[in-house]
């Protein structure tokens, strides 16, 4: 907690240049200055020269990158703030030495479940191929795949898992699940059928990727589960890029070895120019936006104000821990 001066707050990775307008900011006013910076380098060292004379920095989950090289050239930075309860971009052990507080907000626990199911309409029933030939003065130039009566493949049946298993339930669609974590009876509660790894890759029309990154989930989507693929199955992810091998599923993809796939998601954000993910034929890509609603950054925003008020006050509220 700073006291005696007022505070400068940063704000930072507003891609959308919104942050300012979602919520009332002004509400910090009478315990420090708040600025929002969108034009600065990526560089550790321009970045730190930027940043260090703020006490306070408000991040979005998994955009700049404070490791332990940047946390050490910001001497004044006492309190960290990000999107969401988990980001992957902070490191928390180097903030604890250092001495920085780091706390997160609530997610809206709607908004990738929605994404993902958007993902899978679109790319099963051609929707973004069918809307460009219409603007492009043409007419049909494909046909969909029916989603009833067909098998969908939950990886990780956590809370967004469940809701879309209950998608696809309405959408009367065979639900199965699996996870390392996953059990027969805790799958059944959903009215889903747990199945092993390789018959959930095997079975499924469309397989969706719904886990936390971790060491254990790193690569897990790898070139032996898309090989047990059919050739008809689309792979969804928006859960974390790495969870997918992406040579392998580029390779898949080249090859035709399944019919296609829609990611949100990417080992490298934002993705670079000339990656194939941004060219392939059989590919729906979107830039990371399943977070990115309305209800979430009122949720990030208004709770980052809270955060730093709480801080202030020496009562900190939803502190990481490293």
């Amino acid at each position: 907690m700073t006291q005696g001066s007022a505070l400068r707050i940063a704000v930072l990775d507003d891609w959308q240049s919104v942050a300012q307008k979602v919520v009332d900011w002004t509400a910090l006013d009478p315990i420090g200055d708040v600025s929002f910076l969108h034009d600065y380098p990526a560089d550790t060292a321009t970045v730190a020269t930027r940043l260090q004379g703020f006490d306070v920095i408000c991040v979005m989950r998994e955009r700049t990158i404070f490791d332990d090289a940047l946390l050490g050239q910001l001497p004044k930075l006492k309190l960290l703030v990000t999107g969401g309860m988990r980001n992957a971009a902070l490191d928390l052990n180097a903030a604890t030495r250092l001495g920085i507080t780091v706390v997160g907000t609530e997610s809206y626990k709607y908004a990738a479940p929605e994404l993902t199911w958007a993902l899978i309409m679109a790319v099963t029933r051609n929707i973004v191929d069918e809307a460009n030939s219409l603007r492009a003065g043409h007419w049909q130039v494909g046909i969909g795949s029916d989603l009833q009566g067909k098998t969908l493949g939950i990886v990780g049946l956590g809370s967004i898992g469940q809701k879309i298993a209950r998608y696809a339930q309405a959408f009367d669609m065979k639900v199965i699940a699996w996870s390392e974590n996953l059990t027969a009876e805790r799958a059944a509660e959903h009215g889903v059928t747990w199945v092993s790894k390789q018959t959930l890759f095997e079975q499924s029309d469309i397989v969706s990727v719904n886990l936390v990154l971790s060491d254990r989930s790193r690569g897990l989507v790898d070139g032996e589960s898309l090989n047990r693929m059919k050739p008809t199955a689309y792979l969804i992810n928006t859960s974390r890029g790495p969870i997918v091998d992406e040579n392998a599923l580029i390779e898949a993809l080249e090859q035709n070895k399944i019919a296609g796939a829609a990611l949100d998601v990417y080992s490298v954000e934002p993705l670079p120019a000339d990656h194939p993910f941004r060219t392939l034929p059989n590919l729906l890509a979107t830039p990371h936006v399943g977070y990115v609603t309305e209800n979430n950054y009122l949720m990030f925003y208004g709770q980052m104000i809270e955060d730093i008020q709480a801080w202030q006050a020496g009562s900190p509220i939803r502190l990481l821990a490293g």
